[in-house]
């Protein structure tokens, strides 16, 4: 199976998502999937972690750095990712 994303954005798009798609895009490495119209432009910049999964299973299917990459994904939008909630003392 031929894997086309490069590593460095497979690393870089756990810790920078949206810098790792606009890097990405500005050096032709999505042109073989083929994003055309609106909605992976709303991904990118609503919930571009989505578009990164959604690249990696086109790419590679259900391998390890889906997983890791939905991992962290689940991390971040359950609010789990290193950032404490203040109680209120009431």
């Amino acid at each position: 199976m031929l894997h086309t994303l490069p590593l460095w954005f497979l690393i870089a798009a756990l810790f920078v998502p949206r810098i790792a798609l606009l890097c990405a895009w500005l050096e032709h490495a999505l042109v073989p999937f083929q994003l055309m119209g609106w909605v992976p432009v709303i991904l990118g910049v609503v919930v571009p972690r989505a578009l990164v999964l959604v690249l990696i299973y086109r790419d590679q299917g259900l391998s390890g750095w889906f997983v890791t990459h939905a991992i962290v994904a689940v991390m971040v939008w359950g609010g789990i990712s290193g950032r404490k909630r203040k109680r209120c003392k009431c």
